[in-house]
């Protein structure tokens, strides 16, 4: 009996030791929004300085100095190219005029200012270039110049603003006078050796540059005050090309002008001319007369004692020119 009651006591207490065995181990407490307890603790951070500042910002590009093509270029509108519908190269007139008045066309007068050793033609009054030696800008070669048939194209002379390529950059908006004015204009006119001017085409700076690295900053900036000069613009790839060129020459000055072009060609009243320079030749001087006189042949031109008669000579007639040197009525 008493053996019976022990093992129901024993029986009625087992709950109780339970439940205070359960009360005994921690339970962790649950706080709505809380991290788990097994988590870590993350680490505070603190900003430093250096990395709460913003990136720095790129330092901008210092302006260009006064009077430098870099400046000059700044100033160049850029457009598209526009349609070259309408080209030709009588738009700018006659080849090789006479636009000083100096009595030598245009030709003779850039290579008699590019070429060293000049010997001229006889009887041409210091005017035809017959010879002479060329140091070429555009590739660094020495050149032998004689004038004839299969000779002369050796040394050509290179529009530095392709005459196309003006058209289609604002030159069709030009006067007729301005442009035959830019088609002799000496900033714009360089003796060049032949293949490299037909290798240039009427290409502009994005798409040829001198073979000749230590040129290119002079060529670039010529072509720059060129466009300046006449308000012509600029395609984006063009302007691209010549300030990556400038950029390794920032100080190349605007070029100086062999001669004056009128200051009406860049106010756009196409009233000037352009001076080459180049002496005027011994004898020669401009036609002062209202109007030229006009001979029927070259038996007239020699009974008006006026043989040989030249290119820009009061009365001239390219069907007086033979021979393609700009001298007629020789003989």
């Amino acid at each position: 009996m008493t053996s019976l009651r022990t093992k129901v006591l024993s029986l009625l207490a087992l709950p109780a030791v339970l439940f205070g065995a359960a009360a005994c181990t921690p339970v962790a407490e649950s706080v709505p929004g809380a991290a788990p307890s097994s988590a870590a603790a993350a680490p505070a951070v603190t900003e430093t300085p250096a990395d709460s500042a913003a990136a720095p910002a790129e330092t901008p590009a210092p302006s260009a100095a006064a009077g430098t093509a870099l400046e000059q270029l700044a100033g160049i509108p850029i457009k598209g190219r526009a349609p070259k519908t309408g080209y030709d190269r009588e738009q700018f007139g006659p080849a090789w005029a006479d636009t000083d008045r100096n009595g030598c066309d245009t030709r003779n007068d850039i290579l008699a200012r590019d070429l060293v050793d000049v010997v001229y033609k006889d009887g041409t009054k210091e005017c035809v270039v017959a010879s002479g030696t060329f140091l070429d800008p555009y590739t660094g070669a020495t050149i032998g110049f004689v004038r004839g048939n299969t000779t002369s194209t050796a040394v050509q002379i290179d529009h530095v603003v392709a005459l196309s390529d003006a058209w289609q950059k604002g030159a069709q908006q030009l006067s007729a006078e301005e442009r035959r004015l830019f088609a002799n204009d000496p900033l714009n006119l360089m003796a060049a050796d032949g293949p490299a001017n037909g290798a240039k085409s009427d290409g502009d700076a994005a798409t040829w540059l001198p073979a000749n690295k230590a040129f290119r900053c002079e060529y670039v900036a010529r072509q720059t005050a060129v466009k300046a000069e006449y308000r012509l613009w600029m395609t984006q790839a063009e302007h691209d090309a010549i300030a990556t060129v400038l950029a390794g020459c920032p100080d190349q000055p605007v070029p100086e002008r062999a001669g004056t072009a009128s200051a009406s060609v860049a106010a756009g009243t196409g009233a000037g001319v352009a001076e080459a320079a180049v002496k005027p030749g011994p004898g020669t001087a401009p036609f002062a007369g209202d109007a030229a006189p006009v001979y029927a042949n070259c038996s007239a031109v020699k009974a008006a004692g006026a043989a040989p008669i030249r290119t820009g000579d009061p009365g001239w007639d390219p069907k007086f020119d033979r021979d393609g040197d700009g001298v007629g009525c020789e003989s």
